[in-house]
């Protein structure tokens, strides 16, 4: 089995136990993805060999539990050894001075920042070069299209993204593969181009939940990894109770979507746990509407310098963004207000609700994802739990009418990373089993 083919986890231990060479494992990676990524368009910038070489030989010196195991970054963060354009034309070629804090954790827990993976212009809607490499002739999803592609093509093990409305689960789930946005917070933001600083949130991708809870726990530091896989799913630390919505205040479930939930549920209970159908509470489409509120008025000034220029270029940003801007400059500072309230409301509310069930289960997208490359997709199945800070997980598995990737979202309770991810994993093996 090769490193490309094996756990990362495993590799991580060869590599420990000095059965890899992590010089091998660095070769094997830069021959994938020069073998790969012309066609998938995941990279927009890549260590060349020699200066990765001389990185992964300060990583020996360092430690850490990711031993040189390659991980992609988002091109939303700054790099001070990679250029770093934030998706724009208006940044091309910019070398950041500094590392963003999440390229400085990866390195510490002994993470090898192979490249930088494609983003949608400032991490919004203008679609990147990316393409899907599990639903050919469809987009990856965004803003974390490279990221998603990456790992889903077997370029690398781990890779890093955001999420401000759904942006790590969207492309997970339009790429098959697990996609991680953790509690508010739980990883450092310091360093991301931003685009709304009350909803930006950083999250990772792997081939499967054991996979990203093991990454997060590298490099988060939290007791987030799991047991070691178990052959069935019945092997659970809890008999877990999940919850499943009955309706959404922000659009019907689609055929594909309800294939996916119809799956999972089944899955669930052959496995022994208690699926609860349940009604959202009617706070959820008001914390769903104030999302779109807080993002606008954040955007427009967190782009500030961007915006400045359009008088004189009005070329510099795609029309899509350039329009929500100007849209967003008549969100009043009343209304931004009122939406943060909003927001704080229903995160007191969370607590409570909660109590009913361990976890939710959603669609982690509307449907499979759209024919061509015009669009990524939208995120109306992930505002809302971004907004609350809740943590989430894309579980692959399911597919859609037309065979295609088709996530499952676990939903965790506020702060109970560890549970979501727990319940992710539970859900996983229970799809394989069926």
């Amino acid at each position: 089995m090769t490193p490309a083919a094996s756990s990362a986890i495993a590799t991580a231990a060869q590599l420990a136990a000095g059965k890899l060479d992590a010089t091998t494992l660095l070769a094997d990676t830069l021959a994938r993805i020069d073998a790969q990524d012309a066609a998938l368009g995941a990279f927009v910038a890549l260590l060349s060999p020699s200066a990765a070489r001389e990185q992964l030989a300060q990583l020996r010196e360092a430690g850490g539990p990711l031993q040189g195991l390659p991980v992609a970054v988002k091109d939303i963060f700054d790099t001070a050894g990679l250029p770093t354009s934030y998706g724009s034309a208006l940044y091309a070629g910019a070398q950041p001075r500094c590392d963003a804090a999440i390229v400085s954790v990866i390195r510490r827990a002994g993470g090898l920042v192979i490249g930088k993976s494609s983003t949608t212009e400032f991490a919004f809607l203008h679609p990147t070069a990316t393409r899907n490499p599990n639903a050919p002739g469809r987009t990856p999803g965004g803003s974390s299209a490279g990221s998603a592609a990456a790992v889903a093509a077997g370029l690398v093990p781990f890779a890093v993204g955001t999420q401000t409305g759904g942006s790590i689960i969207r492309p997970a789930s339009y790429c098959g593969v697990t996609g991680f946005k953790p509690s508010f917070g739980l990883l450092p933001t310091a360093g991301l181009k931003c685009f709304s600083w009350s909803l930006d949130t950083v999250g990772l991708f792997a081939r499967n939940v054991a996979e990203v809870a093991w990454f997060s726990q590298a490099v988060s530091g939290h007791a987030l990894a799991l047991p070691a896989a178990q052959s069935t799913p019945a092997a659970s630390s809890r008999p877990w109770v999940v919850g499943v919505p009955d309706a959404y205040p922000w659009g019907p479930v689609s055929p594909s979507a309800q294939r996916a939930i119809d799956a999972g549920s089944r899955a669930l209970r052959a496995a022994g746990a208690r699926v609860l159908g349940i009604t959202l509470p009617a706070w959820m489409k008001d914390v769903f509407e104030a999302q779109d509120v807080i993002q606008g008025y954040e955007a427009w000034r967190a782009l500030a310098r961007e915006v400045d220029l359009l008088a004189r270029q009005p070329e510099a940003l795609s029309a899509i963004l350039r329009d929500y801007l100007i849209t967003a400059s008549r969100i009043s500072a009343p209304a931004y207000e009122a939406a943060q309230q909003t927001a704080r409301q229903g995160r007191q509310a969370c607590a409570d609700w909660f109590g009913q069930f361990d976890v939710l289960m959603t669609p982690s997208a509307p449907d499979e994802a759209p024919p061509g490359y015009g669009s990524t997709g939208a995120s109306t199945f992930n505002r809302a739990w971004t907004l609350l800070g809740l943590p989430c997980v894309n579980v692959a598995g399911a597919v859609g009418v037309n065979g295609l990737p088709m996530g499952l979202q676990v939903i965790g309770a506020p702060r109970a990373d560890h549970a979501c991810l727990e319940a992710a994993d539970f859900l996983e093996r229970s799809l394989r089993a069926t």
